[in-house]
């Protein structure tokens, strides 16, 4: 019997664009094509498009069910959230709400999808069973970003124009604290523990930490570049920041005594990165470099940048697929994804490293994830 992963590739093949030799990884990217208006699924043994699924809307987020074989998709202009089937590469359902979406998180148990809407000011959940609204939570502004805490029962929002910083409590819907901040604050996470929240100040260039249960101040750490963005390692033992003011990655100690442990050279204007995934046998950090079109890596052992690789125009995205063998970097503006195969990057003399393959994958990609079939 032959399953439909086979028919897709072997009608690729018969279209001239043959499978590629080598391992690849059993499963498919998808990718959200924003000016596309659809999500190429991208085969990972083949490394190659095996079909564009069309969705109502400009795509923004992808995230791929880790239990489920399920991707959902957020069209934020039209308030849709759609559920792709990994089987049958295809749209199964879709739900409508009454505005714009701006952001989607997965809760840590997989149970229910979190929706930031920043107009309506409100957070919304969604069963992934039903993919139907199960709760509305009122927040105190129009968030910028927001974060679900590892344990599942809080959510975290940060607030430009009110210069704050909340967190609610996921059962009861009220807030459970308020944080103040000297600048506006930017994209925040959650520590690994759940027990703080790290929150970027971008006017005023620092870390701000707070407790989550009662929202007191624990420190606010100066940093060499405006926060833009955030990425951890593994085990959540370091954290990684970048931003304007500095061509480097500055890297900061969360847990014990917080502290910025050393600011390390990154490329031309790092912006988006990510760390190898836990089990592998190398600790790295991919870091992109969108005016420059490398991505550079550090060994997150060292700090110390040991390749960088030319990936394409305006890489802005990376997510590494779950055996850590290969690291996938959307380059927007020539709407194709990038694959480093992470075993072949050594530290060497000249720094510059191969790129393993280059897939034409749509318009404009911004957000990719990947699912074991």
């Amino acid at each position: 019997m032959f399953s439909r992963r086979s028919f897709l590739a072997g009608a690729f093949a018969v279209t001239g664009c043959g499978r590629r030799r080598g391992h690849g990884f059993d499963g498919y990217a998808f990718v959200a094509n924003q000016e596309g208006g659809a999500v190429a699924a991208v085969d990972l043994t083949a490394f190659a498009v095996v079909r564009h699924i069309r969705v109502n809307g400009a795509p923004s987020e992808v995230i791929a069910h880790p239990r489920r074989p399920s991707v959902y998709v957020l069209t934020p202009a039209s308030g849709a959230v759609h559920e792709i089937g990994q089987d049958t590469l295809a749209v199964r359902r879709t739900v409508r709400l009454d505005s714009r979406t701006d952001s989607m998180r997965l809760s840590p148990d997989g149970a229910h999808l979190y929706l930031l809407c920043r107009e309506s000011r409100e957070l919304i959940s969604i069963g992934v069973e039903t993919l139907k609204p199960e709760g509305h939570i009122r927040i105190s502004g129009r968030a910028f970003d927001f974060d679900i805490s590892p344990d599942g029962l809080y959510a975290a929002m940060s607030h430009p124009e009110l210069r704050a910083a909340e967190v609610v409590a996921l059962d009861s819907r009220r807030t459970k604290a308020r944080m103040v901040l000297a600048g506006e604050p930017g994209v925040l996470r959650f520590r690994s523990d759940g027990r703080y929240v790290l929150i970027a100040d971008r006017t005023m260039r620092v870390l701000s930490i707070f407790e989550t249960s009662s929202g007191a101040t624990v420190t606010h750490l100066p940093l060499a570049v405006s926060p833009e963005h955030f990425c951890f390692n593994a085990d959540g033992g370091q954290m990684f920041i970048t931003g304007p003011g500095m061509d480097a990655v500055v890297v900061v100690y969360p847990h014990n005594t917080p502290q910025v442990a050393e600011t390390a050279l990154a490329g031309r204007t790092p912006g988006f990165m990510a760390a190898t995934r836990p089990g592998s046998a190398s600790q790295l950090l991919f870091v992109t470099n969108p005016n420059w079109g490398h991505v550079t890596i550090l060994d997150i052992r060292t700090r110390r940048a040991i390749a960088t690789v030319a990936v394409g125009s305006s890489p802005e995205f990376i997510c590494i697929t779950p055996d850590n063998q290969y690291a996938l970097v959307l380059n927007r503006v020539s709407g194709d994804l990038a694959v480093i195969r992470i075993p072949t990057i050594t530290a060497r003399r000249t720094k510059a490293a191969a790129l393993f393959t280059m897939i034409p994958v749509g318009s404009k990609p911004v957000s990719a994830d990947v699912a074991h079939i």
